[in-house]
């Protein structure tokens, strides 16, 4: 398609850019060791001045895992789970710093032959936008700033084995025996070892099960007082749920979740090109300052033309009820373009490729973003993904899928925006499905 040429012209500036900087930390790395020692070995007395630096601030470290088969958007999700933790940890004056887990090896980043995994977060967000919410760091920082590859507790996070006492909700946490069979395995030094994100020379010193039930603060009293060591690693983090769902500080932290700016200027790019879409034209401009970002709810109009996320693959066997067919989403893709008066439409989907060539042949006018095999290798497949969202969010009007994070993430985009929540909360209906319930408005608190 016409659009690669570009895409490739704007990841080698970003590229070079890239470079560039890490070639100029290099040199002020280096720089910093030779003042502070002579050794021979660089590598070694970086790393033991930076365990000082650490040790010196006694910073303590809270890295976490997600579940393996959950995907990129309910990671996200986590991701503010964890950041509302480390907030509630900072308050009692200790010096709490969250790592960001890399990115790799999940269920649906299915490109063949692209190497993906060890992917820091810095490939798909803003790490100083992430930064000015909660102090993060990336897990090689995590690394060099702690000394090396060791992590000193894991703890499991799981549901009490007996579920909820007599029926009745509960918050509490408790040392208990692994109700599922325990990831990780001693090796001949005693250290225990594991996935830690493809990093195959970590490893933990401690590892234990933990019940839990609740919002994520519940773990607080617990780093605080029952565990004292420097990192602290909470592994199938999703056990424990939100402390502030849609609140002022859910959406602090989500607003700070800014796409890398190589994704959304790719993004922009294919907007201009192909759906004939600006942020001057569709009053979408967008702050690159996050606190700075307060659009009022339909304010925004978007860009003429229909945004869709259609999901397949696992969805039409998992969520039968509410999912459509091809046959059924593709009417209901020109209701709306004919109810909105729009002649374009935009489609993220997860179809294979015989449902792609069958919705190709039904909707002739659908536009999608299908960068070639050199491009996915520098984007990888999360890239593609929030490309893929970022077009959605700017869309006049848009249509997800039920119970889609992927979904989810898009709406949220769009309230950052300021588009109007009647374009923007809809969702396909399942054939047969009697009662469609549209999806929640979740409205940003500032």
């Amino acid at each position: 398609m016409a659009h690669r040429e570009p895409i490739t012209a704007l990841l080698l500036i970003f590229l070079r850019q890239s470079v560039l900087k890490y070639v100029l930390s290099a040199i002020l790395i280096c720089i910093s060791v030779v003042t502070v020692s002579t050794h021979d070995d660089v590598f070694s007395a970086s790393h033991a001045v930076n365990s000082q630096m650490a040790r010196a601030r006694d910073i303590r470290y809270l890295l976490y895992d997600v579940n393996p088969p959950e995907g990129f958007n309910l990671r996200r999700d986590v991701y503010i789970r964890m950041a509302s933790l480390v907030k509630t940890l900072r308050k009692d004056g200790e010096d709490w710093v969250l790592v960001l887990p890399p990115w790799g090896r999940l269920y649906h980043w299915q490109s063949p032959d692209i190497h993906q995994v060890r992917i820091p977060w810095g490939e798909f967000f803003s790490l100083p936008s992430l930064q000015v919410n909660v102090p993060v760091v990336e897990f090689e920082d995590f690394i060099a700033e702690s000394g090396g590859p060791f992590v000193d507790q894991v703890l499991v996070l799981q549901n009490y084995a007996e579920g909820w006492t007599d029926g009745k909700w509960e918050e509490k946490v408790d040392e208990r025996p692994c109700v599922d069979k325990l990831m990780y395995s001693k090796d001949q030094q005693g250290f225990y070892r594991g996935w830690f994100w493809g990093y195959e020379e970590t490893r933990a010193h401690k590892v234990m099960c933990m019940s839990a039930q609740g919002h994520a603060s519940i773990i607080a009293p617990v780093l605080h007082s029952n565990i004292t060591v420097t990192s602290v690693m909470l592994d199938r983090a999703e056990t424990v749920l939100h402390d502030h769902y849609a609140g002022k500080d859910y959406w602090s932290t989500r607003r700070s979740m800014v796409f890398a700016k190589h994704l959304r200027l790719i993004g922009d790019d294919f907007r201009a090109k192909y759906l004939n879409s600006t942020d001057d034209s569709d009053h979408t401009v967008y702050n690159e300052d996050w606190t700075r970002m307060k659009a009022e709810l339909g304010s925004a109009e978007g860009g003429a033309y229909l945004g869709v996320h259609l999901r397949r693959k696992d969805f039409i066997w998992g969520h039968r009820k509410d999912v459509p067919s091809l046959k059924g989403a593709v009417k209901k893709i020109r209701t709306l373009m004919k109810k909105h008066k729009l002649n374009k439409v935009f489609v993220a989907t997860d179809a294979d490729d015989e449902e792609l060539e069958d919705l190709k042949r039904m909707l002739p006018e659908m536009v999608r973003f299908e960068p070639t095999l050199k491009d996915l290798e520098l984007l990888k497949d999360g890239g593609v993904a929030i490309i893929d969202q970022w077009i959605c969010a700017h869309a006049r009007f848009f249509i997800g899928t039920s119970v889609s994070t992927f979904s989810f993430r898009i709406h949220e985009e769009r309230e950052i925006l300021g588009l109007d929540p009647k374009s923007t909360y809809n969702r396909f209906c399942g054939d047969q499905e009697k009662e469609c319930e549209q999806p929640t408005h979740w409205k940003i608190v500032y």
